[in-house]
């Protein structure tokens, strides 16, 4: 719907919130279907090991090249989502993640597991990058909130599949697995593809004004993004927040099995499991639930103070757990304040992203940012290094606690004054 009376400039007309919500759950839809080939990888592991012989730390290398190529990629994805809307890219996000795991599923080789997970790594990412861009751009006015319920699709999506894999693979077999969740993914990834759109000017409200959340009305090519200092603190505080949190996750049953509290059964809220499940159960809720509350949070009170709120528990629950962690109780309750503390950066910093750099190249600029996830999964392994030179987690637990301290106190004292600042300059020119 156009108005083009007496000369005026074409504009299309708002769109009824209802029809950015539905937008917004396709996104979601899409983000469920790619959250397994992260988070499901770690139940194909025994079998994969069981069946070729090979030693663990060779067949991670799979998932830690998916990471990378789900991450790195994003930037250039985003550009093409930003030039030509979302649906390509997706649709090729999901013929590629089908692809990838149809690969798995005949690997007989490493080099075959590593191309399966780097070419669905390509795919997810994609996806991610698209899902997480076409949200910031479908609610300025609710931007966090709209990051972080796409987000926690990702986060939380994989927990409605944890049995249904468990269970396939012991019936079926692990190649079976890969095989037809796989497809079956990626054809529900191309489906939803058709029916998602990017906003056209005028059919979303203006960018909010409100003293706490500051927003650029300038939009900055992703060229000037890099060139700037004040990216480079965002990019520093996502890897150490990052790092932190993926040091934990990676290793959360090592370390209870390290601690002696794996198998040890935990009895709370009516429900009785090992420490080890109970707490990656929760873990997966949590993860998910942080990423829609601290967005909303930072709608309301901005990102800036939910950073220094968000982070400053994280560090406290990250040294709360290596205070207390050897009993079993503290174990479950703390890995899942731990997780709850860490997953709203991936609500957070895109949409602080967005409210400095502008929305017009929303997906690129973001997804710039979020190859600090690949560059923080690559200090995982010196997490391993340090644990296995000094035979404890003490360090560990130290560094990260104090990482996620230092990213809080930077997050208050710096880069909220420095964005201020940034974007009084923007609007001024």
């Amino acid at each position: 719907m156009t108005d083009t009376v007496h000369g005026a400039v074409p504009t299309t007309a708002r769109v009824s919130d209802a029809y950015r919500w539905t937008q917004l759950a396709i996104g979601v839809a899409a983000m469920v279907m790619i959250a397994n080939y992260q988070y499901g990888w770690t139940f194909f592991v025994p079998d994969i090991q069981k069946k070729f012989g090979w030693d663990r730390a060779s067949i991670q290398w799979a998932f830690t090249l998916f990471v990378l190529f789900e991450t790195w990629l994003v930037p250039i994805e985003g550009w093409f989502v930003d030039k030509y809307g979302p649906r390509l890219v997706v649709l090729i996000g999901g013929i590629l993640c089908a692809i990838g795991w149809a690969i798995n599923a005949q690997a007989t080789s490493l080099n075959g597991f590593y191309l399966g997970m780097i070419i669905a790594g390509i795919g997810a990412g994609g996806v991610y990058g698209t899902c997480v861009g076409n949200a910031l751009k479908w609610f300025p006015d609710k931007r966090g909130l709209a990051a972080g319920i796409t987000a926690a699709g990702f986060g939380a999506g994989s927990a409605l599949t944890v049995a249904p894999i468990q269970a396939m693979i012991k019936d079926s077999g692990f190649q079976n697995t890969f095989l037809y969740f796989g497809l079956g993914q990626g054809i529900i990834i191309v489906i939803l593809a058709f029916i998602m759109f990017a906003p056209k000017a005028g059919q979303v409200p203006a960018v909010i004004q409100n003293a706490n959340v500051i927003q650029s009305r300038r939009n900055y090519q992703p060229t000037e993004v890099i060139r700037q200092p004040i990216f480079w603190l965002m990019y520093f505080m996502f890897v150490i927040v990052g790092a932190g949190g993926l040091m934990v996750t990676a290793n959360l049953k090592p370390i209870a099995v390290d601690w002696k509290v794996d198998a040890i059964p935990v009895t709370l809220i009516g429900m009785t499991m090992t420490a080890v499940t109970f707490a990656a159960t929760i873990d997966r809720v949590l993860n998910g639930l942080t990423r829609p509350f601290f967005g909303w949070v930072s709608d309301q009170i901005g990102r800036e103070n939910t950073m220094f709120v968000a982070f400053g528990i994280e560090g406290v629950g990250i040294w709360a757990l290596y205070m207390l962690g050897h009993d079993p109780v503290w174990f479950v309750i703390l890995s899942g304040l731990v997780f709850f503390a860490w997953g709203e950066i991936y609500s957070l910093f895109p949409s602080t992203c967005t409210d400095t750099f502008g929305a017009k190249f929303a997906t690129t600029n973001a997804g710039l940012l979020y190859t600090a996830k690949g560059t923080a999964a690559l200090l995982v392994p010196v997490a391993n290094y340090m644990q296995q030179s000094s035979g404890n987690w003490d360090r560990v637990f130290l560094i990260a606690a104090g990482a996620n301290i230092l990213a809080s106190l930077l997050a208050i004292i710096v880069l909220k004054p420095w964005r201020r600042k940034v974007v009084a300059r923007a609007m001024a020119n």
